[in-house]
C-alpha cells in the first residue's frame, strides 16, 4: 500500500467516525485505561500546533507579496468584508431559529432539573443561582471593542510566536507582507525562496501526521469520556442535540456554497474535504487545519493558490462562525432553562452579542471560548456562571462541532471570495 492510498484510508469519514465510536466505548467501559491514553492526544495536538505558526506566517507574507505584484488588493479586501459579515449573519440566524424551534431548555423533566442542580450545586430554577469554585466568584470584566483592538497588536512578535498567539502573529504577518510587497522583487527574492521552503516543509509534516490519525482519535475520545463521565452528557442531551442540528444545518449551507463555487460535482467536492473534516475532529483546533484547507481548495478544487494561501489564515483567525453559532445556542438555552421569555429585539441583541463574542474569541480555545458566552448572557442579565459547569461537561463534543463549522464554513467563505476555478 503506497502513501497516497494509506492517507486516503486514514482520512475516510467512516474510519474517523469508527475511531471516535471505539474511543467512546473504551472510555465508558475502561475509564482507568482510557485516562492513561490521554497523553497520545496531547502529543499529537502539540505536534500540529508546532507547525501552525511558521506555516501561517510564511503563507500570509508570501501571498501578500504576490498579491501586490499582481494587483487587485482593494477589491479582494472588500469582498472579504462582505463575505465575513454574511457568514456571521447566517450562523447566528441558524442558531437562533434552531433553538427557538426545538426549545431544548424548556419543559424539562424534574429528573433532569435535579441532575442540573446536583452538577451546579444549587437550584437551577432560580435566577439568583450562583456557583462558587475555590471561594467567591470573581467579577468578570466584559470584553469591549477597545480591548479586542488592543489585543490585536503584538508588542513583541517573538513573544506572540512563543506563546502561540495566532491572531497577533497573523497581524504581524499581514503588516510585514504589505511592507514586503512594496520592496522590489530583485531585493526580496531571497526571502521569497526561504518562505516557500518553510511553507512546503510544513505541508509535508502535516501529511506525515495524518497517518496515525485513527489511533489518535481513539485515544483522545476515550480519555475525554473517562474524564467527564456519562451523567452530564445525559443531562445535557437536549442542548447537545439542538447544537448538533444547528451545526449540521450550517455545514449543509457551507457544503452547498462550496459545491456551487467549485467546478466539480458534489461527490468530488465532498471527497476534497476529507482532510479538513478528519483533522478538525481529531485536533479540535481550526488553526492546525489550515494546511489541509489550503491543499483542499487549491490542489483538489482548483482555486487560485495565491488567494487561498492568504485568505485561509485570515478567515480562520477572524471569521469564528463556530463559536458564534455556539454562543447563540448557549445563551438561548440558558434563557429557556431559567424561564426567560425573549422578544424579537432581545433575540436580535443575542445574535449581535454572539457575533462580537465570536470575533473576541480569535486565538482562544477550550474553556476560554466557553466563558465568552457570558458576553451574550450579560446583555440579558442571565446567570451564565451558574450554568458554566454544565457546558464544560459536554464541551469535548461541542468543541468538535465548533471546530468543524469553522473549518468547513471558512473553506466555503474563501471559495466565495476567490475567483471560481475554470472547468477543464
Amino acid at each position: 500500500m503506497d502513501a497516497k492510498t494509506l492517507q486516503a484510508l486514514v482520512l475516510n469519514p467512516w474510519v474517523v467516525l469508527g475511531s471516535l465510536a471505539a474511543g467512546f466505548l473504551l472510555g465508558a467501559q475502561a475509564p482507568e485505561v482510557a485516562l492513561k491514553l490521554g497523553f497520545v492526544g496531547d502529543i499529537y495536538v502539540d505536534l500540529m500546533k508546532m507547525i501552525v505558526l511558521p506555516f501561517m506566517v510564511s503563507a500570509v507574507i508570501f501571498s501578500l507579496q504576490r498579491l501586490f505584484q499582481e494587483g487587485g488588493t482593494a477589491r479582494i479586501l472588500g469582498r472579504v468584508a462582505v463575505v465575513f459579515i454574511a457568514f456571521a449573519a447566517v450562523a447566528t440566524v441558524v442558531g437562533a431559529l434552531t433553538l427557538l424551534t426545538m426549545r431544548p431548555g424548556a419543559d424539562l423533566s424534574q429528573e433532569t432539573l435535579a441532575t442540573f442542580g446536583h452538577i451546579v450545586g444549587g437550584d437551577v430554577g432560580s435566577n439568583d443561582t450562583a456557583m462558587e469554585l475555590n471561594g467567591v466568584d470573581p467579577v468578570h470584566k466584559g470584553i469591549g471593542v477597545v480591548d479586542v483592538l488592543v489585543n490585536l497588536v503584538p508588542a513583541n512578535i517573538f513573544a506572540a510566536l512563543a506563546s502561540g498567539d495566532t491572531l497577533k502573529s497573523l497581524v504581524f504577518a499581514m503588516l510585514f507582507g504589505f511592507a514586503v510587497g512594496q520592496v522590489p522583487a530583485r531585493v526580496s527574492e531571497g526571502l521569497t525562496r526561504s518562505l516557500d521552503t518553510i511553507y512546503q516543509s510544513c505541508q509535508t509534516l502535516t501529511r506525515w501526521l495524518n497517518f496515525p490519525l485513527p489511533l489518535v482519535l481513539l485515544c483522545m475520545s476515550a480519555a475525554q469520556l473517562a474524564k467527564t463521565g456519562v451523567e452530564p452528557l445525559v443531562a445535557m442531551t437536549q442542548f447537545v442535540l439542538a447544537f448538533v442540528v444547528a451545526s449540521l444545518i450550517a455545514l449543509g449551507v457551507a457544503l452547498l456554497v462550496l459545491w456551487r463555487r467549485s467546478a466539480d460535482d458534489f461527490p468530488t467536492t465532498l471527497q476534497a474535504l476529507r482532510g479538513p473534516f478528519a483533522l478538525a475532529l481529531a485536533t479540535r483546533s481550526s488553526a492546525t487545519c489550515m494546511p489541509v484547507m489550503i491543499e483542499s481548495l487549491a490542489d483538489r478544487l482548483g482555486f487560485a493558490r495565491s488567494r487561498v494561501e492568504l485568505l485561509v489564515p485570515l478567515s480562520v483567525s477572524l471569521l469564528r462562525i463556530g463559536p458564534m453559532l455556539y454562543y447563540v445556542c448557549a445563551t438561548l438555552f440558558i434563557a429557556q432553562l431559567y424561564g426567560r421569555s425573549l422578544g424579537v429585539g432581545e433575540v436580535v441583541l443575542v445574535m449581535a452579542a454572539s457575533v462580537l463574542a465570536g470575533f473576541a474569541s480569535a486565538g482562544m480555545s477550550g474553556l476560554v471560548t466557553i466563558s465568552l458566552t457570558g458576553m451574550a448572557c450579560g446583555y440579558l442579565g442571565l446567570p451564565f456562571e451558574a450554568a458554566f459547569i454544565l457546558f464544560v461537561a459536554v464541551d469535548p463534543l461541542c468543541d468538535m462541532l465548533r471546530t468543524l463549522v469553522i473549518v468547513i464554513g471558512n473553506t466555503a467563505a474563501v471559495s466565495l471570495i476567490c475567483p471560481r476555478p475554470l472547468k477543464i
